[in-house]
């Protein structure tokens, strides 16, 4: 029988545990600037889980398999204005969120020519839910990603989970672990061995 490559290193269906959804304590592992598709001014915020048990879940997800390591696991795009150039609530939101959650945080720092830089190994809340998306087969999945920015404190106490953000049209999921399996019918006459 051939060996394929990597056979070691490949993840087996079913091993793969899925982030748990709702607030997690995270660590911003970079932060760069880049324009949206409008050329409009936008954060891309990389994070990773940095307490509880799934802590390091981004960068072990990250270092598995055959990964675009190009492309990290957890990365928020956040628009820093809004269509009038103010403020962006939800980058606002952000930077708040992060400087609550670290004592001793300079905003002055933040807005040097290393502010970026000043960001990595802070730490911030993250609430993650899930997004559905259609796979390039057509079919209806969902993804969990971070969806909104809270002060540490606040996912420590506990925050709900945010209800599933549908594609538009789309119904919302029946709740059936089966639902993907399709049993394979044989008949052992046809078998070949």
């Amino acid at each position: 029988m051939y060996k394929p490559r990597n056979y070691e290193s490949t993840q087996e269906f079913g091993t793969f545990e899925p982030l748990q959804l709702g607030g997690h304590v995270c660590k911003i592992c970079k932060v760069t600037e880049t324009t949206s598709r409008n050329g409009k001014p936008m954060a891309v915020i990389w994070l990773d889980i940095a307490e509880g048990e799934q802590k390091g879940y981004y960068a072990k997800l990250w270092q598995s398999g055959d990964r675009n390591k190009e492309k990290w696991p957890c990365a928020v795009y956040q628009l820093e204005e809004d269509s009038n150039g103010n403020t962006n609530m939800g980058y606002k939101t952000f930077l708040e969120a992060v400087k609550r959650s670290n004592p001793g945080f300079d905003e002055n720092r933040l807005w040097a020519d290393n502010g970026n830089d000043y960001l990595k190994n802070k730490l911030i809340g993250g609430v993650f839910g899930r997004e559905q998306y259609e796979n390039n087969r057509g079919e209806l999945r969902f993804s969990t990603k971070c969806v909104y920015f809270r002060d540490v404190e606040t996912i420590r106490k506990g925050v709900e989970v945010p209800p599933d953000k549908l594609l538009e049209g789309a119904k919302p999921p029946v709740c059936d672990p089966l639902s993907d399996y399709e049993p394979i019918v044989t008949d052992d006459d046809d078998m070949p061995f």
